[in-house]
């Protein structure tokens, strides 16, 4: 790593001690490009808030539970890095200056903070879809006030954003590809006695639990169409999804003109990191080589809707775009959650988000509080819909 704090690029991780945060660390350190950490962020994980800071040479140490306060400082005594915890905490660290900001903390939570940092007009690498997801109209009308850019960190986003960097050709498509998970090609049979430790074993990547489970049940896939969606501004009729097993092409545009191009690179997160912690150049990163000779091919398959039908459902939420998407990823929350608990079955997952759009009844919402409350409030209906079914 090299260490310059006056001429190194300013960086904030949000989210250090999680796959996607660590993956970060570990680009900034193999990277020849000079980096200025200013912020790291955790949310439970204080030995590794601990570590991470220490090996970044971090200003600003965050944890978000501030019961481990004692512990960070204790941890982190005889260094100069700033110590704090607790939620405000975490926001008032969100308004410290940086070039970029990676935001990686999981889930809808990472909503307030990333609000926080698109207000300071910053660049932000978006590791979290879920925010997007849940609250796509605010984050971009926020961003559009600000000047913030916000540059997508998924695999297939970030391969559509650079091959339409600098391009002002209209697309017809755009195309992600999906690995089909460990569960591809299995009977409906099959998917009703699977675990979630099955689920966790992903052919391709390795990340998250959460994720990890998202990407067998492709809801994953969904929350991503739903992304594409607000990051492109293409209608729903204009994005695909594709099953590729290699998960060497992450994304596809289609011109009018019949061309196609394609984004490819390892399956190696650290590969889209690179890329946006650089960007608009380009920085070298310690990343899996692309071998294409040592692949031999490439194979291409239909979504199996009928037995994996998360993805059905994440279309038909962009029919009120601003609304359903939020019920969609919340209740996949709270049924993964289930799922991973032994509470509920694999196919039951898809189930609850089904009902629970069902039910939405949700009006137009107007706020980023209003978001975090229903979320809060639809959290508590679709467990109750769990309970309901199991007691029934």
């Amino acid at each position: 790593m090299v260490i310059n704090k006056e001429e190194g690029k300013k960086v904030s991780i949000l989210g250090v001690t999680g796959t996607i945060g660590q993956y970060t660390a570990d680009v900034i350190q193999s990277s020849d490009q000079p980096f200025d950490v200013k912020v790291v962020s955790a949310c439970y994980d204080v030995k590794g808030l601990a570590h991470a800071a220490m090996n970044l040479h971090a200003d600003h140490a965050v944890i978000a539970d501030d019961t481990l306060l004692d512990e960070l400082n204790h941890l982190l005594a005889g260094t100069n890095i700033n110590v704090s915890a607790g939620k405000q905490a975490l926001l008032d660290a969100c308004t410290i200056p940086c070039d970029v900001a990676m935001c990686a903390i999981s889930g809808a939570v990472a909503l307030e903070p990333l609000m926080n940092v698109i207000k300071q007009g910053n660049t932000i690498a978006l590791a979290n879809k879920e925010a997007m997801v849940c609250a796509g109209s605010f984050i971009k009308q926020a961003a559009k006030i600000s000047g913030s850019t916000i540059l997508p960190v998924d695999s297939e986003h970030n391969a559509i954003f650079q091959l339409l960097d600098g391009r002002i050709s209209p697309i017809t498509k755009l195309t992600l590809t999906a690995s089909g998970g460990p569960f591809r090609g299995f009977s409906r049979e099959r998917l009703l006695s699977v675990s979630a430790t099955d689920a966790l074993k992903h052919p391709n990547w390795s990340m998250g639990q959460g994720i990890t489970i998202d990407s067998a049940t492709l809801m994953n896939k969904g929350l991503e169409v739903i992304e594409a969606y607000h990051f492109f501004n293409v209608t729903a009729e204009q994005i695909d999804v594709l099953v590729h097993p290699q998960s060497v092409i992450h994304g596809l545009i289609h011109y009018a003109d019949g061309s196609v191009m394609a984004g490819l690179s390892s399956p190696d997160m650290r590969v889209p990191i690179a890329h946006t912690l650089s960007w608009p150049s380009r920085g070298a990163s310690n990343h899996q080589e692309l071998d294409l000779l040592a692949l031999a091919k490439l194979e291409f398959e239909p979504v199996d809707h009928e037995n994996f039908p998360a993805l059905k459902l994440a279309f038909e939420t962009l029919k009120e775009p601003d609304i359903l998407p939020l019920i969609y990823n919340t209740a996949n929350e709270v049924a993964r959650d289930a799922f991973i608990a032994g509470r509920i079955g694999f196919l039951d997952v898809t189930r609850v988000v089904s009902d629970a759009l069902h039910y939405a009844n949700i009006s137009k919402l107007s706020s980023i509080d209003e978001i975090l409350d229903v979320i809060q409030e639809r959290k508590k209906t679709v467990e109750h819909m769990i309970v309901s079914r199991s007691a029934a």
